[in-house]
């Protein structure tokens, strides 16, 4: 029987493969959910670069909510700031790429928030 981690790699490796085997020619907002912080970015993998990136716990957010960084409150926000941050640089459509994150919660919210923004999924 596969452990927690394992199964977790394994979710991991079968999300990549789909986001490549879509073959979608438009950036991926990846989302990244640690103990304590919420991380997204906007990543041209046709060039290998990040567009735009922001976090929980950077100081341009500093103040926007009242809970932790870790809150769903704190994902609302980081949502509506990276969707902004990404049409201003030009990217109006992303494929949503949660690693192997489970669509609840924090992840959930930071989603809802950057359609609400304006970004296409």
């Amino acid at each position: 029987m596969a452990t927690k981690q394992e199964r977790y790699t394994y979710r991991k490796e079968r999300t990549k493969k789909k986001l490549a085997a879509a073959g979608l020619n438009r950036p991926r907002l990846s989302v990244y959910r640690s103990l304590n912080y919420l991380y997204a970015s906007v990543i041209d993998d046709a060039t290998g670069k990040v567009v735009v990136s922001a976090a929980t716990s950077s100081k341009d957010l500093e103040g926007k909510f009242k809970a932790s960084g870790k809150s769903i409150e704190a994902a609302g926000v980081l949502g509506e700031y990276i969707a902004k941050k990404a049409m201003e640089k030009g990217v109006k459509e992303v494929c949503f790429d949660r690693g192997a994150r489970i669509y609840h919660g924090r992840v959930k919210a930071l989603a809802e928030a950057a359609r609400k923004a304006g970004l296409k999924f």
